[in-house]
């Protein structure tokens, strides 16, 4: 079994940042892919950005390039979200997701077995 648990989430104002967090636990943890995605009220689940856990390889919504970066360190087993820039439009739960048995990575929720509890971040005009 494979734990999720995010952190960093909050109240920003529109223009600020924020840094998510999410920490692996559980059996030896050895990932295809990461990724975050968010839920907004009413919405369905979207992606956001995933990454290569080996290799470093890193995918982007069109709506975050060049404002969000997603990183990761594998000694730690610990994925993060760097978010800048942020606009109300942003406002969401944010989940972080692990892919342990493919070899592509998969840009949808369909492919990711493990999921945090989320961690709501809100930007405010």
């Amino acid at each position: 079994q494979v734990q999720l648990v995010e952190s960093g989430g909050g109240l920003v104002q529109a223009g600020g940042s924020l840094r998510l967090s999410c920490t692996a636990s559980g059996r030896t943890f050895s990932s295809n892919a990461m990724g975050w995605f968010r839920q907004a009220p009413g919405k369905g689940r979207e992606f956001v950005a995933a990454i290569k856990w080996s290799g470093g390889t890193t995918y982007y919504a069109d709506s975050v390039k060049g404002r969000f970066t997603i990183s990761r360190n594998n000694a730690k087993n610990t994925l993060y979200l760097q978010m800048n820039s942020l606009k109300p439009e942003d406002t969401a739960v944010y989940y972080c997701a692990a892919d342990l048995r493919r070899t592509i990575v998969v840009l949808a929720s369909s492919g990711y077995d493990y999921w945090g509890q989320g961690t709501q971040v809100t930007v405010s005009s």
